[in-house]
């Protein structure tokens, strides 16, 4: 008998088979945990995004209501109602909501904890309880870098911002547009642009051109600083109902103007000045062009209509064209230097950047500008071989074309105590953590 089990003992055959029988509970546990794994990975997903959109919902409640936390969990609630996609009804006790204090740049925080647990039922065999998935997120208010003092309006598909030819600008303050494009601020041929910061409501696609702090696409659009301000009828006081023309030219060396007036177009020829002291000027219903000398003491030009539905004027400035300008600092039209009426028709309904722009600082022009340029509705280009100091200077326009071999140097963010509506980017809410 001991010989008969020494024989089965020693001999090996169905090794096989018993081994396979022995690992099968491992293979069906891994077979069956597999899928168990992935749906608890899935679930985990979906629960950060809904812990991610529900701490931007907080920030952006708590933005709205200046900072207080009040409202702030019945926003977190309601956005878990509308983005926690699991179908998992939150652990007892979630959400945690807790509110960092501010810090650096980020304000307004808001972090939100989630957490669920569901069994299921091949894991349930050797569990005791189904694993607690949690999440958290961190939001807050976060501020862009930067002051702004070049502001394109435009917000549509179309650039806003374009440097070209030999363009070359210097400036210690950013450049904005609020243009979508995917190519929002555009850069081409030897063009440079020297700024702190590029920013645009779209994309901004790689150039030699810029030369960049900060760059900063997608960004919240900019509302318009100066949409509230209009002619009314007290700045119409001037104008009769045939104002008449104002020409400096070859019959007189210039003209010294004080105290505001109201004219239907104004020409300075070359070599000829004009200075404008003290006061509100009103171009109504036709253009400037200065082919000479515009200076703008404590005053301020604006090109507007006293009628109703009637065309509005531009600005040109070519050849040896030179204007320098200092806004006034008090009153109603405090900061501005040079206004067109947002009345005025876009010559470029398509929205497309276009060489020909109706105002046209062009030309040979040595120009020194205080205070802002404003031309919320039409094109600005500044073009040809200017030499410019922009100093203490906001160009806000629909679209800003920089072309030719346009230079400004010295071109300063809109400094203080000038009157000037400081051109601040919005706080952006982002997650943080």
């Amino acid at each position: 008998m001991r010989t008969l089990f020494r024989k089965l003992w020693n001999d090996d055959r169905g090794n096989a088979l018993i081994l396979g029988a022995a690992a099968l509970p491992l293979l069906i546990g891994s077979a069956g945990l597999a899928p168990h794994t992935i749906q608890w990975a899935l679930w985990k997903r979906q629960l950060q995004r809904a812990a991610d959109s529900a701490a931007i919902a907080g920030v952006y409640d708590r933005f709205a209501n200046e900072g207080a936390t009040t409202n702030t969990a019945a926003a977190v609630a309601h956005d878990l109602e509308l983005n926690h996609h699991t179908n998992i009804a939150l652990h007892t006790g979630y959400p945690i909501i807790d509110y960092p204090a501010d810090a650096g740049n980020n304000r307004n925080q808001v972090k939100v904890d989630l957490a669920i647990r569901r069994s299921l039922s091949f894991s349930g065999m050797f569990m005791t309880e189904a694993p607690l998935i949690r999440t958290s997120a961190t939001a807050a208010a976060v501020q862009n870098s930067g002051r702004f003092c070049v502001l394109s309006l435009q917000n549509n598909s179309k650039t806003g911002l374009q440097a070209t030819g030999n363009a070359s600008i210097v400036m210690d303050c950013g450049m904005m547009t609020n243009s979508t494009a995917t190519n929002a601020a555009a850069g081409q041929g030897s063009g440079n642009v020297t700024a702190t910061t590029l920013a645009a409501s779209g994309g901004i696609q790689q150039s030699n051109n810029w030369d960049i702090d900060s760059y900063q696409p997608y960004s919240p659009a900019l509302d318009d600083p100066y949409e509230n301000l209009n002619p009314d009828d007290d700045d119409f006081s001037e104008c009769s109902e045939n104002p008449p023309a104002l020409h400096v030219d070859n019959s007189n060396d210039g003209h010294d103007e004080s105290g505001g007036g109201c004219y239907s177009s104004i020409t300075v020829q070359s070599n000829r000045t004009l200075t404008l002291r003290d006061g509100l000027y009103v171009i109504s219903g036709g253009s400037v062009n200065v082919q000479g000398t515009l200076n703008l003491v404590n005053a301020t030009l604006v090109l507007s209509n006293h009628e109703a539905d009637s065309p509005i004027g531009s600005l040109t400035m070519n050849a040896s064209g030179q204007i320098n300008a200092t806004a006034p600092t008090t009153g109603k039209w405090s900061g501005m230097a040079i206004y067109q009426d947002r009345r005025a028709v876009d010559n470029e309904p398509t929205g497309n950047i276009s060489a020909n722009s109706p105002n046209l600082i062009n030309g040979n022009s040595t120009n020194t500008i205080r205070g802002v340029v404003y031309f919320p509705n039409q094109q600005l280009t500044y073009n040809g071989t200017g030499t410019g100091a922009a100093t203490c200077t906001q160009f806000v326009a629909k679209r800003i074309y920089w072309s030719g071999n346009s230079g400004l140097n010295n071109f300063t963010a809109n400094c203080d105590n000038f009157g000037m509506n400081a051109i601040v980017a919005p706080l952006k809410v982002r997650l943080i953590a």
